[in-house]
């Protein structure tokens, strides 16, 4: 079945589509939901119980703040790329989908890398922990084959040859972030090759680098008590890291003088 703008304006009883920010359509047998292409302004979407493919029709819903896609006939994370630009974009229930696997952790892992702004998925509040190892060991999501972001990419070279490369990845995923927080964007020579011989090291530094941008992007939602919780604990492990090198210089030059003498 197909949503109409007939249907909407009547459920959510408003006289025009753009003045439509929140809609319940649990439950309506839908199938064909391109009228959101035409709703930049909803907030609120409830479209549990229904027989929903496809998630382009919501790339351009700019104000999604919530979104309620359980028991649907989603087939394939690949989706969750037409959500990527829904910046407001904090919840999020997917379960119950064939896109869903039967992985929980790694399905869990893989929509929060590529969503890494949401705080509640399924119903279930995100952690920082959960966030940061979702930035290092979630799977990419590819653009589905076919849309018209993956014909080309923005040199000319089809999406599906930059797709297989995992450097990439990280590279659009952190970059991403970094804009978003107004840090410099990092160059491809601070991403080693996965495939090079130092791997463990790689991936040492990448994991790093995640972690400081998964930290960075979750303090722009703590509030003023928040804030100084995470202040005075990051002061006292400057002020630990601080004594430590006190000590080292310390045992360094007793060392130097035990030698002189």
């Amino acid at each position: 079945m197909k949503l109409t703008r007939k249907q909407v304006l009547a459920k959510a009883k408003a006289s025009d589509l753009e003045s439509v920010k929140k809609l319940n359509c649990w439950g309506c047998n839908l199938a064909d939901i391109s009228i959101f292409s035409q709703m930049a302004n909803i907030e609120v979407l409830t479209l549990s119980v229904n027989s929903i493919s496809s998630l382009s029709p919501l790339a351009g819903c700019l104000s999604l703040c919530e979104l309620y896609l359980r028991r649907n006939k989603i087939p394939s994370l690949s989706e969750l790329s037409y959500l990527r630009p829904l910046t407001r974009l904090r919840v999020l229930w997917l379960a119950e989908n064939p896109c869903c696997g039967t992985d929980c952790n790694q399905y869990r892992l893989t929509v929060l890398r590529c969503l890494p702004r949401l705080q509640k998925l399924d119903n279930q509040a995100v952690t920082e922990d959960e966030l940061a190892l979702a930035l290092m060991e979630g799977k990419a999501v590819t653009t589905p084959p076919g849309s018209v972001q993956n014909q080309l990419s923005s040199n000319g070279l089809a999406d599906a040859e930059m797709e297989n490369d995992p450097l990439n990845y990280n590279m659009e995923e952190t970059n991403k972030i970094r804009e978003e927080l107004g840090m410099k964007l990092l160059s491809r020579d601070k991403f080693p090759s996965l495939s090079s011989p130092a791997t463990r090291e790689n991936k040492a530094t990448l994991k790093k680098t995640h972690t400081v941008d998964a930290v960075l992007l979750l303090l722009k939602d703590l509030d003023e008590e928040e804030l100084h919780i995470v202040h005075t604990a990051t002061q006292n492990r400057l002020q630990t890291y601080t004594l430590d090198q006190v000590l080292t210089d310390s045992r360094q030059t007793q060392k130097a003088v035990d030698v002189q003498h």
